[in-house]
């Protein structure tokens, strides 16, 4: 098995475990039909996730300072090394009781793994929380919300979500007289690209120095920001046309009484 050194190549779903195991303990090994936690690791060594069961051991550790409920102090020298990605998976999934997440973490495993043999129920929107899992956006942002105030220009700021109006931007961020608008994007490793959509760029040109991009890079393993003010000036994009394929319609074919 091939190792990313920042990260294991299956880290997605050992978040998942980790935090099952950490929020639920024993009744979560229950609902894959295990009766002790060993033979639950051992179980993701036979079908081929990790090399050795202390794998998932060990991210059920980096979790338990999470869940102090569970009596376990896990590694608790590793601080808020991964709270961001608790707070992902808290906000798609941390109104679900130990049957509902067993079940997302089911059909993970059935998708991205083939693991056949398990029996998954899901509700729909269940099914659509599912599918922002793995977007790099909504990890982005949810870290931002969080550690927004870590930044200079926003410190002390009164934040406000813009991303339902989608209106080129994220966040506003209200700081004394000043108003930003803060655009967020999310790089997984130490270094990357971005692109602006057309509203995000008309939206840069109007606001100028007001207009931030935040880059939180190295998501997969310690977020880092970093913010570009006045995009438009300070770095130099290219316009791409994007043809988009047709999309269908279905209309009423008679009046409603």
């Amino acid at each position: 098995m091939i190792k990313n050194k920042s990260k294991h190549e299956n880290y997605e779903i050992l978040n998942l475990l980790g935090y099952g195991l950490s929020k639920f303990d024993n009744a979560f090994i229950k609902e894959f039909g295990f009766s002790t936690k060993n033979s639950f690791f051992n179980y993701f060594v036979e079908i081929e996730i990790v090399d050795t069961g202390s794998v998932v051991k060990n991210r059920m550790d980096l979790f338990d300072p999470f869940f102090p409920d569970n009596g376990r102090k896990g590694w608790w020298q590793k601080g808020d090394a991964y709270i961001n990605r608790k707070h992902l998976i808290d906000s798609l999934f941390g109104n679900e009781n130990v049957k509902g997440y067993s079940n997302i973490v089911k059909l993970f495993l059935k998708e991205n793994y083939k693991v056949e043999d398990l029996y998954v129920e899901v509700k729909p929107i269940v099914q659509s929380r599912f599918k922002k899992l793995q977007e790099t956006g909504l990890e982005a942002e949810l870290y931002f919300i969080n550690n927004y105030n870590l930044i200079d220009v926003f410190k002390n700021g009164i934040i406000e979500d813009a991303r339902l109006y989608g209106d080129g931007y994220d966040f506003q961020i209200s700081v004394d007289a000043n108003t930003f608008l803060a655009e967020v994007k999310g790089i997984r490793a130490k270094k990357g690209k971005f692109r602006l959509t057309e509203n995000e760029y008309t939206k840069a040109k109007e606001y100028q120095s007001n207009y931030i991009v935040t880059l939180v890079l190295n998501l997969d393993d310690s977020p880092t920001f970093l913010t570009i003010d006045n995009p438009l000036k300070n770095l130099k994009f290219e316009e791409k046309i994007i043809k988009s394929k047709e999309t269908k319609e279905y209309h009423l074919c008679n009046d409603i009484c």
